[in-house]
């Protein structure tokens, strides 16, 4: 121990206290995520509007955390939901229990779920952190329609991943000739 430390100590607050004061008015403006930040999930879309989802359980056989239920449901020629036979008819994470490892996104096969960088994942109410399909699913671009509507690429799911999703909207003939079978 020098005579001078409690002086150096002191250095470090004499040297700051004459500093502009850096202030983030959060909640009013909040800051940017940095771009490659995870955060909140996000159920996807293909470009026509249906859900990527198939239902297939993965990601809440991969969470450590137990945090994802998903329940599986069947796709009917009145509801069509997902391109394939089955859709997540039920599908909730509980953000009390998410750990945010990612695992939920490596497991998914169809790209379905992904992490947004959305932040602001604190709330005073246990029940408000459980978010369910409806909160998770990505938002439709203007101008489409609301599932569930036919598939609008050929009759089976191979046609569709054949001809690819993103051709729905630039292809009606093929949607007129699957209309006419």
């Amino acid at each position: 121990m020098g005579m001078f430390d409690p002086l150096k100590g002191f250095g470090v607050t004499f040297g700051t206290m004459f500093k502009k004061v850096v202030t983030e008015e959060y909640p009013e403006a909040g800051a940017p995520a940095a771009p490659r930040y995870h955060g909140r999930h996000q159920l996807n879309r293909h470009p026509d509007g249906l859900e990527k989802c198939v239902g297939c359980e993965l990601c809440a056989w991969a969470c450590p955390a137990d945090a994802i239920f998903v329940e599986g449901g069947n796709n009917t020629e009145d509801a069509r939901y997902s391109p394939g036979e089955r859709y997540g008819a039920d599908y909730q994470i509980n953000y009390l229990r998410c750990i945010g490892c990612g695992l939920c996104i490596e497991a998914c096969p169809t790209r379905s779920l992904t992490m947004i960088n959305f932040y602001e994942l604190a709330d005073d109410n246990r029940e408000d952190l459980i978010y369910t399909k409806e909160q998770l699913l990505a938002p439709l671009l203007p101008g489409m329609e609301q599932p569930p509507h036919p598939m609008r690429l050929g009759e089976t799911e191979q046609d569709y991943y054949v001809n690819g999703p993103e051709l729905a909207v630039a292809a009606p003939d093929v949607q007129a000739r699957s209309e006419a079978k």
